[in-house]
């Protein structure tokens, strides 16, 4: 028998809050792929899952490397202190070895043009735990982060939903590529202060997650010198920067840092994930680097909240040590998401679809202006509805990444098979060539 639930049981403000987003259409594209999930022999007519921004092009190098080093994970089969040492209670430093790893991989991904000190990292469950848990440090109830569009549709609750602060939004267009312009960074700052909202800082992803362009050097150095003049900080989330191109095409904050001898780091906090570059979002393992020592202090203490297992670090560290293998996984991920990204551009070109120039990420920001029947976010959102239901393919419209412009998609192309991709861009291909003919009856 079934509990009987009295449904006038009152929660908190915070529980029954929209902030959390959970009624966007990025959210409801999951829920139709949760439902049906396409699997190639036991459901092929399922729906294909391309919202969802995971590497699994180099799974297999992962598995591989552990396969041969059963130290990383079992701590070795002598080493009984070092299995005590992990399993007993950590500070909220995290592991000594894991952070000097975690620093070192991250100089390594940028190129060695950048340094990381492992006393400034500080280790959170996630990057989704670190950017909320810099919200909290930087802003107060009520307070605003701007935030250049199209965004992440997860911002909406990782940085509003239990932080109370808002998200004012940088509108950016197609014609320059989405990169954020100073006229935009100023229109978005005066729109928070004429409803009185007090701006504490600035969100930026880089690459940017849904487009997959990177920010460029000289929009980065703008960007720099808005949030000095305006005297507030800058969280840049380079989640992506080590899988998905050459070091040579990524500007890290840090760099910018570097070249101005530091002048204005107090302000400056950049958080990075392993969930994409090693493809390991199941371990949830995040970092947040700042420059100021008082965010380093004060994010110590909170990441209480989102502590990472001891043996999850003991793993990572052996592997993140190991300059052999992140070496070579690094050289020949960046070959397979080349790749994986060539062979989706060429897909959807064949079906008559563009893709914004890409140099980064697991994804493509694809135009289908050309298929609504009208320019307007209601007609994205019947063509996405469509798409969901009756292609079977979940993609997240713009408007849930909160773009201006109608007729924008975004679609993931690294968290499934080659053969997967295939399908996908079959379902597709068919469907653009129905959307043709029926217009033309």
């Amino acid at each position: 028998m079934g509990l009987e639930i009295d449904v006038n049981v009152e929660l908190s403000k915070i529980a029954v809050s929209a902030a959390h987003g959970e009624d966007s259409p990025y959210f409801a594209g999951w829920k139709a792929y949760d439902g049906n999930p396409y699997h190639q022999l036991n459901n092929p007519s399922g729906v294909i899952q391309m919202g969802l921004a995971e590497n699994q092009v180099s799974f297999d190098m992962v598995e591989e490397y552990l396969e041969h080093h059963t130290e990383a994970a079992l701590f070795g089969k002598t080493k009984v202190s070092s299995f005590k040492d992990n399993a007993l209670f950590q500070d909220y430093h995290g592991l000594l070895s894991f952070r000097k790893a975690m620093a070192s991989f991250m100089e390594q991904i940028r190129g060695g043009k950048s340094k990381f000190n492992p006393e400034r990292i500080v280790i959170t469950a996630g990057a989704t735990a670190a950017n909320e848990l810099l919200t909290f440090i930087l802003a107060d109830p009520g307070d605003v982060l701007l935030v250049p569009t199209p965004y992440y549709p997860g911002f909406d609750r990782d940085l509003r939903w239990r932080t109370g602060v808002n998200i004012v939004p940088i509108h950016c267009e197609s014609s320059n590529g989405f990169q954020v312009t100073p006229e935009a960074l100023e229109a978005a700052y005066q729109s928070a202060l004429s409803m009185n909202m007090k701006v504490k800082g600035m969100l930026i992803t880089n690459p940017s997650n849904p487009l997959g362009v990177t920010i460029t050097r000289g929009t980065l150095e703008k960007i720099f010198d808005f949030v000095t003049l305006k005297n507030i900080h800058l969280i840049s989330d380079e989640i992506y920067s080590g899988s998905v191109f050459s070091p040579p095409d990524f500007v890290s904050v840090s760099e910018i840092l570097e070249a101005r001898h530091n002048k204005g780091a107090e302000r400056v906090h950049i958080v990075y994930s392993l969930s994409k570059d090693l493809g390991l979002p199941g371990f949830r393992v995040g970092a947040i680097y700042s420059y100021n020592d008082k965010v380093v202090t004060t994010a110590r203490r909170m990441s209480s909240f989102t502590l990472i297992s001891s043996q999850t670090q003991h793993l990572l560290a052996c592997m993140l040590s190991d300059k052999d293998f992140t070496e070579n996984y690094l050289s020949v991920n960046r070959e397979r998401l080349s790749k994986r990204r060539k062979m989706m551009v060429k897909g959807l070109r064949e079906a008559g679809i563009e893709c914004l120039e890409g140099n980064a990420g697991l994804f493509c920001w694809m135009n289908m202006k050309p298929f609504l029947e009208k320019p307007t976010m209601e007609c994205e959102l019947d063509l996405w509805n469509s798409i969901v239901n009756d292609v079977k393919l979940n993609i997240s419209p713009g408007s849930s990444c909160h773009c201006s412009e109608p007729g924008w998609f975004r679609v993931c192309f690294a968290n499934m098979s080659e053969n997967t991709l295939e399908v996908a861009l079959k379902r597709i291909r068919d469907f653009i060539i129905h959307q043709r003919r029926r217009a033309e009856k």
